[in-house]
């Protein structure tokens, strides 16, 4: 095969007679979506609502979640084709409104964003709008709230911020207007006037009106009052006025004031001014929530506390949020006095004022790289940029632990005991991790650029550890996983090491580069490189990670240029091959799949790159790694229709592509 124009040499195993005739199936096994770990607040507001099922509704990556909070079951809407950015629930708390961004093909040409509107209860689309009209992106939506939701306000991500007002069951835009060139944070309907309409964000907060098919906005005066940079949230309260939270941690109160129909004259509107600052919060007030009975919560931003106030602003009572979960992005009401908090670090916390808050959904807060099943159980571990390595229950759905080191994680494996972990970092160290501790019970350097892939022989008795410095470092393993020492160094790659696998008698490791290369060595013979490589093609491997081989030459796409496919990993009972690509797709390959242009089941759900996939122990589920979208996808591998040989079935199939969404 050829990769930018450089020819890649592989040859056919003696067990493939007639290579010409091979014909290459879809896979009968297919994949669904089981959970979804993560939840996007660091850039993201106003995205988490609890509905009256139960249910809290939020989003990460391409995945709306419906998370039951009691029940602890999830359920997703699929539907988006790249990152959701904004929510909003109808009033009839059923329909969910989802605005996405627009992301890019394959090609890297734009995609258009567009606006979902949702059956919550039966997952069913019931209209996409805007399609075409969007720029860049969607970044605030909101349902009129007095006329039975039957309009939709939006806002894209176009320098001019273009705002439109919708008849959503129609699909028909009733308004359009540029709202601002700054960043705008927040938009609602006056839950008593449709034809009133407000935005806040950076510098600004706008009250609009819409009449007759036109959108006109009055800019709120700050007059005395210093005006803040930022104006991150407001609520309307109960007798109609607007509060406003900003960056200098006040409340502004701003009251209708009658029309000034001496001046403007008789059309004239009434206006709103601030009538009252209330001081706080310690810096920014990112989230202001009124509660059912008429109390007020403010959340805050470096000061992380929670304030309730009573309905004439005086404080009540107050918690601070740990600060291992960032500061408080947003607030929604449970029952009695509990309360859903959204935080800046990816955390979703349930709790009360009395009771204190403790995490029911936990993610990694910056790119993903690293990741690792257990040997035996159903836990898998995910490191990544934000220096977190983390231990996930499978099973459980939840964060067994976190711990802190301090380089960025990028690469990991279990000991074959499923005792320890090793995890490669950044800096060409790497470290050992006691999993019932988390203590690091080896700490070792090789060379001082990044590590790609540290991978345990299948008999446990060596580490392999691949770097960015062009080596493969083999260290002997002692101790049940917890001794090391330096047993040669693989050399002969002429670019950095990207994936490599070892034999299933733990004798031998294929390897692959950054410029292409396929190499094999012989570690118990000292670490040499084989140069005849017509002598490994019968050689059996305990896994399949490398993403040039015979084995895999199907999952590579028509003209690809060599790093669009990140990762790969065989199942454990060698018929299926998962793939993880640049355009944000999870595939599934028959395997061997040694024929170019092999069909595949293809998945939507992370919204960037994705970096890695790795099969739980019994294949039972595949978990994927999202790149810049921080997300970890759990899918459940489910057989469908006949079972197939494990041989390559000779039958001619077309190419097939089926997506959890369109």
């Amino acid at each position: 095969m050829f990769i930018r124009g450089r020819p890649i040499t592989m040859y056919i195993p003696s067990n493939i007679q007639n290579y010409e005739e091979l014909r290459m199936e879809p896979p009968t096994e297919r994949l669904e979506l089981d959970w979804v770990y993560g939840y996007r607040g660091r850039d993201c507001r106003a995205n988490l609502y609890l509905l009256p099922s139960g249910e809290v509704v939020y989003f990460i990556a391409c995945v709306v979640v419906l998370y039951h909070i009691d029940a602890r079951t999830q359920r997703h809407y699929l539907k988006h084709t790249d990152c959701v950015r904004c929510l909003a629930v109808h009033p009839d708390q059923v329909r969910v409104a989802t605005g996405q961004t627009s992301g890019v093909d394959k090609d890297g040409k734009p995609l258009q964003p567009f606006v979902m509107i949702w059956d919550s209860g039966t997952l069913v689309t019931l209209q996409q709008i805007g399609l075409g009209f969007f720029e860049r992106g969607v970044s605030s939506v909101a349902f009129s709230q007095i006329d039975s939701g039957a309009f939709l306000c939006v806002i894209d991500d176009s320098n001019e911020h273009m705002m439109s007002v919708w008849d959503w069951a129609k699909g028909v835009k009733q308004a359009e207007i540029k709202s601002t060139n700054e960043a705008v944070f927040g938009l609602e309907f006056n839950p008593a006037d449709s034809g009133n309409i407000i935005t806040c964000g950076k510098s600004h907060v706008f009250f609009w009106t819409w009449s007759g098919g036109a959108l006109t906005k009055k800019q709120g005066i700050f007059g005395k009052y210093r005006k803040p940079k930022f104006i991150q949230c407001f609520v309307f309260n109960g007798n109609g006025d607007v509060l406003t939270g900003d960056s200098e941690g006040n409340i502004l109160t701003w009251g209708k004031s009658a029309a000034d129909i001496k001046t403007l004259g008789k059309g004239a509107k009434e206006t709103y001014q601030i009538v009252r600052q209330t001081k706080a919060h310690e810096g920014s007030i990112f989230t202001l929530c009124l509660l059912q009975g008429g109390a007020l919560l403010s959340g805050g931003g470096k000061d992380r506390k929670v304030v309730r106030w009573s309905a004439d602003l005086a404080p009540e009572i107050e918690v601070e949020i740990p600060e291992q979960f960032g500061a408080v992005r947003t607030i929604a009401e449970v029952k009695g006095e509990e309360l859903l908090i959204g935080t800046t670090r990816n955390a979703i916390l349930r709790g009360s004022f009395s009771d204190g808050f403790v995490p029911i959904v936990q993610g990694h807060v910056d790119e993903l790289w690293g990741l690792a099943t257990h040997p035996f159980d159903n836990v898998f571990l995910s490191c990544g940029h934000d220096k977190q390595v983390c231990l996930w229950s499978g099973s459980q759905h939840s964060l067994e632990w976190s711990t802190t080191l301090e380089e960025t994680g990028l690469c990991a494996d279990f000991h074959p005991n499923g005792r320890v972990v090793g995890v490669g970092l950044n800096t060409g160290r790497w470290v050992v991790l006691d999993i019932e501790t988390k203590d690091i019970v080896s700490d070792y350097t090789d060379g001082n650029e990044q590590l790609s892939v540290v991978r345990y022989s299948p008999d446990g008795s060596y580490l392999a550890v691949g770097s960015h410095d062009n080596f493969i470092y083999i260290y002997t393993v002692a101790e049940n996983g917890r001794r090391y020492t330096r047993f040669g160094r693989c050399t002969g790659h002429s670019s950095f090491i990207t994936h490599l696998d070892w034999s299933k008698e733990s004798k031998f490791i294929m390897s692959n580069s950054g410029d292409y290369e396929i190499l094999y060595w012989d570690v118990k013979g000292g670490c040499k490189l084989l140069r005849n490589r017509f002598d490994s093609k019968d050689r059996e491997w305990a896994s399949y990670t490398c993403v040039l081989g015979f084995h895999v030459i199907g999952v590579w796409l028509e003209g690809s240029d060599g790093t669009d496919i990140n990762a790969l990993c065989r199942s454990h009972n060698e018929r299926v091959v998962a793939v993880a690509d640049d355009f944000c797709k999870v595939h599934l390959f028959q395997y061997p799949c040694p024929k170019p242009k092999a069909p595949s089941h293809r998945y939507d759900g992370h919204g960037s790159h994705v970096t890695n996939v790795r099969f739980t122990h019994n294949d039972s589920h595949l978990i994927s790694m999202g790149g810049k979208d921080t997300s970890i996808l759990q899918w459940r591998v489910v057989r469908v229709g006949l079972d197939r040989s494990r041989s390559v079935s000779s039958a001619s199939t077309s190419s097939v592509e089926t997506g959890s969404c369109g």
